[in-house]
């Protein structure tokens, strides 16, 4: 796994890099211009962006930290800050939804008039840069939690300053100033509705629950099913990181051979569930002690 770790910097830091430079420079013109045309869209926007060149800055430092050896006193590593940033960010998110609420609520009681056609060309640049940083991690999405979560957010960006565009040419078309600070409510909603999902699974897997792509009662079946297996006990599932879990088990055996029953335990874990960090006692159902594996 660490191998994998390090593939993923190798060959991510270049697009981690391009995409935090092109969006902060972003993030500068859009609240430079969202100030100057009066858009609550458009400041809720680079407000969403700034929090999503945040995840990306997280999100590179926690694959790098990952991949750290162990040692002494830290003696997993350092995989669990991927876990400790995906909860940074989902709270960094919600502060963000926080901002962009104030500001859409202020616009509700005091409307002014806004640049509609700034609001617009500004918007559009964001969708061209959001699309084009979300391919720089197209293609290692489908093998990294990490990746995965940097592509979404950058499409994400991507639909949001979509929207903004709309509301501009919304505004130009008919004057209705509410079109603004309403664009930003649903800006509030996507932010909300991909935020809670990665807030309560980052909570979860923070308190050593069992990950969401694991089945807990259909592994435990799944050993109790081996013809060898008489029970078990004390099984736990856990993320040691956002893309590598680990188990401990207790199985009472009903033959001598321990080591044959412990390779195919081994060998189910790894190829059907893709728990390769597992540590697995054998008790013999006849004997007092039991022999750690």
């Amino acid at each position: 796994m660490e191998h994998k770790h390090h593939h993923n910097i190798t060959n991510y830091s270049k697009p981690f890099a391009i995409g935090i430079i092109l969006n902060i420079n972003f993030i500068a013109i859009e609240l430079f211009y969202g100030f100057i045309a009066n858009s609550s869209a458009l400041i809720a926007d680079a407000g969403h962006n700034a929090s999503d060149v945040l995840g990306l800055i997280f999100a590179w430092f926690a694959i790098w930290l990952a991949s750290k050896k162990t040692n002494s006193r830290y003696s997993y590593g350092f995989k669990k800050s991927t876990i400790l940033i995906s909860l940074l960010n989902a709270l960094l998110l919600f502060a963000a939804v926080i901002f962009i609420a104030w500001d859409a609520i202020d616009k509700f009681s005091n409307p002014e008039p806004i640049g509609g056609t700034q609001v617009m060309v500004v918007a559009a640049i964001g969708v061209v840069i959001n699309t084009f940083t979300a391919l720089l991690f197209i293609r290692g999405q489908k093998d990294d939690l990490n990746i995965k979560g940097a592509f979404l957010h950058m499409a994400a960006d991507a639909g949001v300053s979509l929207g903004v565009v709309i509301a501009g040419l919304l505004i130009k078309i008919t004057g209705a100033l509410w079109i603004d600070p309403i664009m930003s409510f649903i800006i509030i909603l996507v932010i909300l509705w991909g935020t809670w999902g990665l807030f309560i699974e980052s909570i979860t897997l923070a308190l050593d629950g069992v990950p969401r792509n694991i089945n807990y009662d259909e592994i435990k079946q799944c050993l109790l099913d081996i013809k060898q297996v008489a029970s078990l006990h004390d099984l736990h599932i856990w993320a040691l990181s956002t893309n590598e879990n680990a188990l401990s088990v207790h199985i009472i055996s009903n033959q001598e051979n321990n080591e044959v029953l412990l390779n195919k335990v081994k060998n189910i874990l790894s190829n059907n569930y893709n728990i390769h960090h597992a540590t697995i006692q054998i008790e013999n159902e006849d004997a007092t002690t039991c022999n750690p594996c």
